[in-house]
């Protein structure tokens, strides 16, 4: 590990100036921690802020910089004004990553500064649209430059010493919607409610996925704690309906991220 992580800084230094699309997830936050670490003052994270990104996921990015003093600024993005992203098709990532770059290039004009993701070698075999528009807008991605996987990334950043290193993968909002429904900042607005409601309700690590235009919710949570989740199923079905929903589902499979992607065809995750 101590040998990866060293390829991870000597990849990271041979750049003058970065700025590190940041989310607020584990990847993303280990190339900000190392970035800042390397060029100091020549590394940003830049969080791109719409109604696709929770409150709760914009506090923690804000956290995880001022915690590791790392220079922080956020964008705000206009994927909800493009129909080809409202669409949501089987590449609206693609124009939600295209909104990203369009409002952090001028930030990276002004300063010299090459765009960096956290994309690592696990994400190769999704479904990652954003990544095309990523490689046509010239960023670039540290991890996977070096070959991290998820488990290195986990590993790395524990011997880091970063607080981020078990936090559980959390997708942006648009994830959860049905393909070929529009991405709406309402319904946005329903499934984030949602979520924070299951998750009140004891099951921090939860998917709400909408369906039927935003009036079905199909909740997941992890396959071990679906018997307690029926067991309180009425209070699973008031927290969904209050947030906004006609109808309340619990998927019986089990959490597993990517579950949408089977309406375009690809087999779904186990």
């Amino acid at each position: 590990m101590e040998e990866l992580i060293g390829r991870l800084r000597a990849r990271v230094r041979a750049e003058e100036r970065l700025l590190v699309a940041f989310s607020g997830g584990v990847d993303s936050a280990l190339v900000a921690a190392v970035a800042a670490q390397e060029l100091g003052e020549r590394a940003v994270a830049v969080t791109a802020v719409s109604a696709s990104l929770g409150a709760a996921e914009r506090a923690a990015a804000r956290a995880f910089t001022r915690e590791r003093g790392i220079a922080h600024v956020e964008v705000s993005t206009d994927e909800l004004e493009r129909p080809e992203y409202v669409a949501n098709a089987g590449d609206r990532c693609y124009h939600c990553k295209s909104a990203l770059f369009d409002a952090v290039a001028p930030l990276a004009a002004m300063s010299g500064a090459r765009i960096a993701l956290g994309t690592n070698t696990d994400d190769l075999g999704d479904h990652r649209p954003g990544q095309r528009a990523a490689a046509e807008r010239g960023a670039i991605a540290p991890l996977l430059d070096v070959g991290f996987g998820k488990a290195e990334v986990r590993a790395a950043s524990a011997a880091l010493g970063l607080s981020v290193a078990e936090k559980p993968a959390a997708a942006c909002l648009a994830s959860r919607v049905a393909y070929g429904d529009p991405v709406t900042a309402e319904v946005l607005r329903r499934i984030e409610l949602a979520e924070d409601a299951v998750k009140a309700l004891g099951f921090p690590v939860c998917r709400v996925r909408a369906h039927g235009g935003g009036t079905v919710a199909r909740v997941e949570v992890p396959a071990a704690d679906v018997a307690r989740a029926a067991d309180l199923r009425s209070e699973l079905d008031a927290a969904v309906r209050g947030a906004g929903f006609n109808f309340a589902a619990l998927d019986l499979q089990g959490f597993a991220s990517g579950r949408m992607n089977v309406m375009l065809g690809i087999p779904a995750p186990r």
